[in-house]
């Protein structure tokens, strides 16, 4: 799962697009490049997520940076 795009289907972010940084048992940590960023992740239930598997960005998280999360996800966004 890490390094897939999200959708946030429950909480107050409902309908936000996230990318993937971290996976555990039950919950993932998330990110957007604006409000979560690389320093401050959100932690969210796996069960209030889905995934869109049009990119996977998991070879390149170790270089990733915010600006570069934003321009992703702006670009799914007009996909």
């Amino acid at each position: 799962m890490v390094g897939y795009f999200a959708y946030s289907i429950a909480g107050r972010d409902k309908e936000h697009i996230y990318l993937i940084i971290k996976e555990e048992t039950e919950s993932v940590w998330l990110v957007d490049g604006k409000i979560r960023t690389l320093r401050k992740p959100k932690r969210k239930n796996k069960k209030h997520i889905q995934i869109i598997k049009k990119q996977n960005l998991e070879n390149s998280l170790d270089s990733i940076t915010d600006e570069q999360i934003k321009y992703a996800i702006s670009r799914l966004v007009k996909d």
